[in-house]
């Protein structure tokens, strides 16, 4: 396809996998964390436990929306339900937000405030240590799955990352990651109590994992909200759609051409056609066959294809003349 916009081949399954895989570590990691943060009286493992507990709650809303936007197109939803995946993503990211960034930023500012006392951090270690085992091997499977694809897109895997419709993906992987750098800071914080008798460097840890997470909140919602309003195919696909459509016998002109994502494997394609003015009917319904055909081909993800027969340029100006309108 030549870019990651034109349409993760992942099928529903492995993303699915991904996220039970993430919902799963996330769920058992948030129960360590809270008791070792309770035992510990550390804000930065209390951020964390509420880090996880977020990613948690947005692992289940990512299944909601793979669930819901793989319905088939009924009566009622003739374009199918793809949109609904961003909807639940978009909830998703604010639940990150809001469960995660907004807790651990008001919990650090607690500590630094009113400071707090440490306990024994050797059970927050441990936790931290399975922690970061875990979420490595949630983050190895997303990984695997964003390296796959770009490979099969023959694009860079951060390419890939940055522009794929798959926002199900994208969101396991960046959470993993910012669950990653969060453990470190946690860990950071405990150390640098433990060194110093102060909870200051706790509160600063917390502070910095909101902060985390507020980033990670913010490009997950952008994402999801550019394609809740509709993004188009980029600029080196939409040229190719109008190189296929420009092959076909008796289409003379591509006049306009709207592209639409859908979903991950769901395109839409719609252009108003200058069809040769000789052409008969019969032959302006073969082209339009030929030219959903070319476009299936070239890019599996097309799911539907619209084509208006619309009279060129000179067509028009020739009725004007003719007419004296």
């Amino acid at each position: 396809m030549g870019d990651a916009e034109a349409g993760s081949g992942t099928d529903g399954g492995e993303s699915t996998f991904t996220v039970i895989v993430a919902a799963v570590a996330n769920l058992g990691i948030a129960v360590a964390k809270a008791v070792a943060g309770l035992i510990s009286g550390s804000s930065a493992m209390l951020s964390e436990a509420a880090h996880s507990v977020a990613d948690t709650v947005t692992e289940v809303m990512l299944l909601a929306a793979l669930k819901r936007s793989g319905k088939p197109a009924d009566e009622d939803h003739p374009l199918g339900h793809g949109p609904e995946r961003y909807i639940w993503a978009m909830l998703a990211s604010i639940a990150t937000f809001v469960g995660g960034a907004v807790f651990s930023l008001y919990d650090g500012v607690h500590t630094l405030v009113e400071g707090e006392e440490l306990g024994d951090p050797l059970v927050s270690y441990v936790v931290l240590a399975v922690a970061f085992l875990l979420e490595g091997y949630s983050l190895r499977t997303g990984v695997k799955q964003v390296r796959r694809e770009a490979s099969r897109l023959r694009v860079p895997d951060t390419y890939y990352l940055r522009h794929t419709p798959d926002t199900a993906v994208k969101a396991v992987v960046m959470e993993d990651s910012a669950a990653l750098i969060g453990l470190l800071l946690a860990a950071g914080g405990l150390l640098g109590g433990q060194l110093s008798g102060s909870g200051v460097w706790d509160g600063i840890a917390s502070c910095l994992i909101g902060l985390l997470l507020v980033y990670v909140a913010w490009v997950l919602g952008r994402t999801n909200a550019q394609l809740l309003i509709g993004r188009p195919l980029p600029p080196a696909m939409r040229a190719g759609v109008r190189e296929e459509l420009l092959s076909v016998p008796h289409i003379v002109d591509v006049l306009e051409l709207t592209t639409l994502i859908q979903g991950p494997t769901e395109i839409l394609i719609a252009a108003k056609i200058d069809f040769r003015d000789m052409a008969s009917a019969a032959e302006v319904e073969w082209a339009c066959e030929e030219a959903e055909a070319q476009l299936r081909e070239r890019f599996p993800s097309v799911r539907r294809v619209y084509l208006d027969p619309t009279p060129g340029r000179a067509q028009r100006v020739r009725r004007q003349r003719d007419t004296g309108l």
